[in-house]
């Protein structure tokens, strides 16, 4: 189905909104948006929307697939706000989001669908979980001068930390099981990064409720959405393999010219499997066999 803005389709699609899990696709250009879409539909959510403007082109079969919504995707926090339409239309759903050239991996997600995982995570009273943006880059620019090739990905297999979340209203104490996580190429590249653009935490999969809103830095106004595990034992995370800034880096004029090549000596294939984050240690799967 195809709507005209985000209005019309929270007043003629109730009941897509009333069965999730749900997944968010903001298309900021044409970047790999049919991808990202197929793997969004394999992953075993209920629906797909896809936020885009008119002039991205998609299959006819792919289109009829998922539920289309035209939308300004260069507004000013044109994401939360959209995400915070659709927490206020449907409570009680789970939520996920992501932009193109983006791809949720989980744990098992193989063999495994979105609502297993989730169907687990609501039994550990979790109403949320943490995922890490993971920068893919292509291997050979000269080849792939956007930085974007799905045969060639590589990431970074080191160099990741986390630093305490201070609380500005609590005189600087850490926050209770909150974490900024740095790493990949926003840590590499750090002087083509805005500072407050180079953490690569999200939480990007929840469970809408009345009076949630999601931040412009990816966080929520529920201080406990924030948090990467409950207090008793670790938690799943989940990993969104992204493109996105090796993109931004390659394509903006303040730091195409400076950037020959992304690779470097903790670079690795990305194998396209769960188990490879695993084993980096870029996803948890908590008590979830």
């Amino acid at each position: 189905m195809r709507y005209a803005g985000l209005s019309e389709f929270l007043s003629e699609a109730k009941a897509v909104l009333a069965k999730g899990p749900l997944a968010i696709v903001m298309a900021e250009d044409a970047v790999e948006v049919d991808t990202t879409l197929r793997h969004h539909l394999g992953a075993g959510f209920a629906a797909v929307l896809l936020l885009a403007p008119d002039e991205i082109a998609l299959p006819a079969e792919l289109e009829a697939k998922v539920h289309r919504i035209g939308y300004d995707v260069h507004a000013d926090e044109a994401l939360p706000d959209a995400v915070n339409r659709l927490i206020e239309a449907a409570p009680g759903q789970w939520l996920y989001y992501c932009f193109n050239a983006e791809y949720l991996f989980f744990p098992f997600c193989e063999n495994r669908t979105i609502r297993d995982m989730l169907a687990f995570h609501a039994e550990e009273r979790r109403d949320a979980m943490l995922t890490y943006v993971i920068d893919l880059y292509a291997g050979d620019l000269n080849r792939f001068p956007n930085a974007v090739s799905l045969e060639d990905a590589q990431l970074d297999r080191s160099g990741y930390y986390a630093l305490a979340r201070t609380d500005a209203a609590n005189h600087n104490h850490p926050k209770e099981r909150q974490l900024d996580f740095f790493g990949g190429l926003r840590w590499r590249f750090e002087e083509h990064v805005t500072p407050g653009k180079r953490r690569i935490d999200r939480i990007s999969i929840f469970k809408a409720k009345p009076g949630l809103k999601l931040r412009a830095d990816f966080t929520f106004s529920d201080e406990e959405y924030n948090t990467y595990a409950c207090p008793w034992h670790h938690n799943l995370t989940a990993a969104v393999c992204s493109f996105r800034t090796a993109k931004a880096l390659k394509t903006n004029p303040g730091s195409r010219w400076d950037i020959n090549d992304f690779r470097w000596h903790n670079s690795t294939g990305f194998q396209w499997h769960s188990q490879q984050l695993l084993d980096l240690g870029l996803m948890e799967p908590g008590q979830w066999f």
